[in-house]
């Protein structure tokens, strides 16, 4: 078999159903399995994978085991000769696993690969791409150093921003959204380390993988969209003390001469960054979340929605949202096909157009139905776009939800 593929879920079925989507059309031509294994979920993901993806090799845990564990569950059944470890918040093209299993074909020493990541407003990801966070990396990380010199090969190494985005290179780290490894150099290093719950299992897997004798390689001729944060909020207090735990963790097991000192600033940092996160939530709460629902409130009367795709789809999508925005919201259907109509009050213009419209009609979130756009279509516009500042939502095929970074909205038809 050419892949397995194995997705880790734990309460986020839209992005899950999202994801599957996307991962069923990349794997024509493939002689591929899919895995999801589901830590316990509450919200009805086990029931939506039954009904939609039969396919899908289902395996239910009872409570939530962490993300090295469950994976490992997985990889133990897997019968690929590459095995792709893949978020459930994550949407790829349909070139995406084809173009990877060939790089990896043509390198044998590839032991693991990496693609190029956007967010969910079109933002590139700086951890498509990481270095070893050594004692004097990760400093350099937590203090802020890498954020103030970030083109600095000495302190710009935890996210090697002086590497071009648009180019193959090699590197350390890969990023756990999205990793494809070697099922021979698994078999080699080992699985993944169990002692990490979340976060820093795939800095440990990268670092094995090269002390293997393997090579990791960010590979940026594909993108994918990482959304980042869906399944644990990056800005809670919580984060904080987990990701920096699991680095403490990597640090006693990699860097023993150092980690006692490692761990002392680890220690430091975990403070000042909850204490940071808690005066952050106070003043969002206080000052910041009156004054968003102000400028929320003024702002409708001229916001404008884009929804493109068919026309079809639009009549379905703006019929939906009519029910629940105000009546002063704009909503205009932008054509993704040359064929589609060209006139009627409700007709913004077309996707070649797109950045007069913006400005024109002052538009400031688009919709994209996924039906009649494909995935790396969407990324294209998503990137061509983002300097403008809109929110991107999806609609993925055949679905009655509404997608974004940081929102899911479930609609019914009237």
């Amino acid at each position: 078999m050419d892949l397995s593929i194995i997705v880790v879920n734990y309460n986020v079925k839209y992005f899950l159903e999202q994801c599957l989507y996307s991962v069923f059309v990349a794997c024509e031509g493939l002689d591929a399995e899919v895995f999801v294994v589901d830590n316990a979920s509450t919200d009805g993901s086990q029931e939506m994978i039954r009904s939609k993806f039969p396919q899908v090799v289902l395996m239910n845990n009872t409570e939530n085991v962490g993300f090295a564990r469950a994976n490992n569950q997985a990889i133990r059944k897997a019968t690929g000769r590459y095995v792709l470890l893949l978020n459930p918040d994550t949407l790829i093209e349909a070139a995406t696993l084809h173009r990877c299993i060939d790089f990896m074909d043509h390198h044998d020493g590839c032991g693991g690969l990496g693609v190029k990541m956007i967010d969910g407003s079109g933002q590139f990801l700086p951890e498509s791409k990481r270095g070893f966070p050594s004692p004097m990396v990760a400093f350099y990380k937590i203090f802020g150093l890498s954020a103030l010199f970030p083109s600095s090969k000495k302190f710009g190494k935890y996210y090697l921003n002086y590497l071009d985005n648009d180019h193959i290179a090699e590197i350390e780290v890969l990023a756990g959204a999205f990793m494809m490894l070697r099922f021979a150099a698994l078999e080699k290093i080992g699985l993944l380390d169990e002692d990490f719950f979340m976060y820093g299992e795939d800095i440990d897997l990268s670092y094995r993988m090269i002390k293997g004798g393997y090579k990791n390689y960010y590979f940026p001729e594909t993108q994918i969209i990482h959304y980042k944060g869906e399944s644990t909020k990056k800005n809670s207090v919580n984060y904080v003390f987990v990701f920096y735990r699991a680095m403490v963790i990597f640090a006693k097991k990699h860097f023993q001469k150092n980690w006692k000192i490692f761990r002392f600033f680890i220690h430091v940092a975990i403070w000042i960054r909850a204490a940071l996160a808690i005066i952050s939530r106070f003043f969002n709460a206080v000052f910041v979340s009156p004054l968003s629902k102000i400028k929320s409130h003024h702002k409708s009367k001229h916001h404008g929605i884009a929804i493109v795709g068919n026309d079809e789809e639009f009549i379905r999508v703006k019929s939906a949202l009519t029910h629940v925005l105000s009546n002063a919201c704009q909503i205009g259907f932008v054509a993704y096909q040359e064929s589609e109509r060209t006139s009627g009050d409700d007709y913004f213009g077309n996707v070649a157009t797109m950045p007069e419209l913006i400005k024109k009609l002052k538009i400031d979130e688009i919709i994209f139905c996924a039906s009649d756009i494909s995935s790396h279509d969407i990324i294209q516009m998503m990137m061509s776009w983002q300097h403008f500042h809109v929110e991107f939502k999806i609609v993925p095929p055949d679905a009655d939800f509404i997608i974004g970074s940081n929102s899911v909205y479930e609609f019914h038809q009237p």
